[in-house]
């Protein structure tokens, strides 16, 4: 079965709390297709069902809390168009913004304990031709890891332009080569044994939020050297440079600085 998109699985962030943003990754299987459906939620997904026919989406979810609040991004060939929404099978108004490639929905409603979410479209699988002989034996890379959890918590979502460069990164180029699928293997043993706390306390405290923001800002902007990349070589020698630079920039440069100031 073709993936549109990569099959993720999440961290585990332990116990719930209305501080935490919970990362999920549903895989949508349907006509032949895999699509990536994403929620950021205070509340934990238990499962989820599509309904192509109905052009419903529907997320079963757990709640510890009173107030829940989600963040959920649909591929627009998924589902799209003109959204409603049901929380336990009662219509509820709920806030969307669509674009060209996604829709983004704003979950706001309140109860303890398992409910029901029921999304409905008006648009589904547009563009996409249903496959019906699926090819055996296809092989596919999963990514161990999640979505890019710092920079998310320091920029605000998962839409800010600064995430969206990142993953669009990490899927067009370092995914593509061999050699970028074994960096990537190596970073995620380490990323995800840490990102998932230091998210929690950048949503935690504001201020240093503030510093993790202006300290990763021009490692990002360096990185767009990345797109000029195309081939494996190209990756490494790009990437070492970028290793160089940003070594330079943020060890080298505050250590001239300081036998300068101590010069005088």
């Amino acid at each position: 079965m073709p993936l549109l998109l990569l099959l993720v699985v999440s961290p585990v962030f332990g116990q719930l709390s209305d501080k935490t943003g919970l990362l999920t990754r549903l895989d949508v299987n349907t006509s032949g297709h895999t699509f990536e459906v994403v929620t950021v939620s205070n509340f934990e997904i238990l499962d989820h069902e599509f309904d192509k026919n109905e052009k419903r989406l529907t997320i079963f979810i757990k709640s510890g809390l009173e107030d829940n609040l989600g963040e959920v991004t649909i591929p627009q060939n998924l589902l799209g168009g003109n959204f409603t929404f049901q929380i336990n099978d009662v219509e509820s108004i709920q806030k969307f913004k669509s674009s060209e490639r996604i829709s983004f929905i704003t979950l706001n409603f309140t109860g303890i304990g398992e409910n029901k979410v029921d999304i409905i479209g008006t648009d589904v699988l547009v563009g996409v031709k249903e496959i019906v002989e699926v090819v055996p034996d296809e092989v596919t890379y999963e990514d161990p890891g999640g979505g890019c959890l710092i920079a998310t918590a320091t920029f605000g979502s998962e839409l800010a332009p600064q995430v969206q460069q990142l993953r669009e990164l990490r899927d067009d180029k370092l995914l593509q080569t061999e050699y970028g699928k074994s960096f990537m293997d190596s970073f995620n043993a380490f990323y995800y044994l840490v990102s998932p706390q230091m998210a929690d306390y950048q949503r935690e405290n504001p201020a240093f939020n503030e510093l993790v923001k202006v300290g990763i800002t021009p490692m990002i902007t360096t990185l767009s050297l990345m797109d000029y990349a195309q081939t494996d070589s190209e990756i490494i020698s790009i990437g070492i440079s970028l290793i160089i630079l940003n070594v330079g920039m943020y060890l080298g440069l505050p250590a001239i600085v300081i036998m300068g100031i101590k010069r005088i």
